[in-house]
């Protein structure tokens, strides 16, 4: 077997989902660009309903966002240029290049990637081009031998663009050793020898308890331990496809009363759930996901956020019995919010003529506001800047939804381009601006509404600069503990 061709690149392939590689992506590519590379990241397929819309009108990953400013770069639809927003079970949206080309289930997607892979890799190439560095994310399992013939994420991504590889592993989650040998010992032979190092992830407790553990696995295969990295407590950088598991979940009543509590619905199909992480970040509120129905009374607000899928998450609200609580809620006077799919949830009716999200043609909705949805299927995807409309407060945002609103009475927000968004009541609000809340102007306007006189502290900011701090401080916890000096000298010229 020839030796692979090394370029000055680095992947960073996991031996399972969530053992980090997207925040060691992000890591990674700040030393770089620390260092005075030109660094951009890649994920040539990502499977996310949180998403973020680029400066030109794509979708991308969420995660590749939080990698590219980690690089500072412009994010760009070249950054994850395959995008899957899972609307089912098994059937998913396909996003390339940032805009919808179809959808398809999964054993059709597996049928016939050569498309999307030769996309992707035609990105791949141009990022090549114009930096010296990419650093690209894998998915899931880089040793699933089943998908290996048609997946292009992990090595066949690796292989095309000469990186060298680093294997990631989760100790928090056990078995550590067995997902090491485990997948290396399945790889064929060309995929093998393109792994550098292995990564040991989320470690908790005395390192020095593991220098037995990095002994027996660079023993046993062969590969160098490039570094074991603590876990990172109180890390607040955007998760990638799920809601983190360290948010509060269904509460016990009565949890963080002396706190406003903010109580956002866990629809199944919750997307761009980043909405609401600054708002959570406000000293004196706590957000709360929902999932039960439950006595809402304890919450000063209730919001609606989006979904990848209203009709069917309408239709669970109704049939677990949230929904009658949330009205339950709002008839006694509780403040209700409804962002993107939220809001036309809100609304009287949504009508799908095309059949965009399901094969009823008209579903009721929740009727709080005066407002009718109809779905078609082209699909909004843009960035927006506008003004609360009674108090002229910036806000900046970002729309991604399908469907167009029909609203009358009073509307929350005015665009820049003259046209209204959402409607404003005086117990409810209901806007498709996602990303409201990264502002600090907005997050007051909003507390003071639901909230008023409650004792509440925002250290302000825009949530973008919290993330390039935050960045800086994770970086440098990844130097820290990582063979920083081996990796950066791979992509030396």
């Amino acid at each position: 077997m020839p030796s692979p061709r090394f370029d000055a690149h680095v992947a960073v392939l996991g031996t399972a989902s969530d053992v980090g590689k997207s925040l060691l992506c992000a890591a990674l590519g700040r030393l770089f660009s620390d260092a005075g590379r030109r660094v951009a990241p890649f994920k040539a397929q990502n499977m996310s309903n949180n998403a973020y819309v680029t400066a030109d009108g794509g979708e991308i990953g969420r995660a590749q966002y939080v990698q590219a400013v980690a690089c500072r770069v412009e994010p760009s639809v070249h950054h994850n240029p395959v995008l899957l927003k899972p609307s089912a079970d098994d059937l998913s949206q396909i996003v390339l290049h940032g805009q919808v080309v179809g959808r398809s289930r999964a054993m059709e997607y597996f049928r016939s990637t050569e498309r999307l892979r030769d996309a992707a890799y035609a990105s791949l190439d141009r990022l090549m081009a114009t930096h010296d560095v990419v650093v690209l994310e894998g998915a899931g399992s880089c040793a699933e031998v089943n998908l290996r013939a048609r997946e292009f994420v992990n090595f066949p991504a690796a292989h095309h663009a000469g990186a060298h590889v680093i294997l990631v592993a989760d100790i928090d989650r056990g078995g550590v050793f067995a997902q090491i040998v485990g997948s290396l010992e399945v790889m064929p032979p060309e995929d093998r020898a393109r792994v550098r190092g292995v990564l040991i992830n989320k470690f908790r407790g005395d390192l020095r308890l593991f220098d037995e553990g990095v002994r027996f696995l660079e023993a046993r295969t062969g590969v160098p331990v490039l570094g074991v990295v603590p876990y990172r407590y109180g890390l607040d950088l955007d998760s990638e496809d799920a809601v983190p598991v360290a948010t509060v979940v269904d509460p016990p009543v009565g949890t963080d009363a002396e706190r406003v509590r903010i109580g956002v619905l866990r629809l199944p199909h919750i997307s761009n759930f980043t909405d609401f992480d600054a708002l959570a970040r406000v000293e004196g509120v706590a957000v709360h996901y929902l999932y039960r129905p439950r006595d809402l009374s304890d919450y000063a607000a209730v919001i609606v956020p989006g979904s990848k899928s209203v009709v069917a998450d309408l239709q669970w609200l109704r049939e677990t019995g949230v929904a009658q609580r949330l009205l339950a809620y709002a008839a006694r006077g509780g403040n209700v919010l409804g962002i993107c799919g939220g809001y036309q949830m809100l609304g009287a009716a949504i009508v799908d003529e095309h059949g965009v999200e399901s094969v009823v043609p008209r579903t009721e909705g929740l009727g709080l506001v005066p407002a009718t949805t109809m779905f078609s299927p082209e699909k909004i995807v843009r960035r927006i800047t506008a003004r609360m409309v009674r108090e002229g407060v910036p806000v900046e945002g970002y729309e991604i939804h399908c469907g167009r609103t029909e609203a009358s009475g009073e509307a929350l927000l005015c665009l820049d381009d003259g046209t209204r968004d959402g409607i404003r009541q005086d117990r409810v609000w209901a806007t498709y601006l996602h990303g409201v809340f990264d502002d600090a102007c907005f997050r007051a306007r909003f507390l003071d509404w639901v909230a008023p006189g409650a004792a509440w502290q925002d250290a302000g900011g825009s949530r973008a600069a919290w993330i390039d701090a935050e960045l800086d401080r994770f970086a440098e916890h990844v130097r820290r503990h990582v063979d920083w000096a081996a990796i950066e000298a791979w992509t030396r010229p």
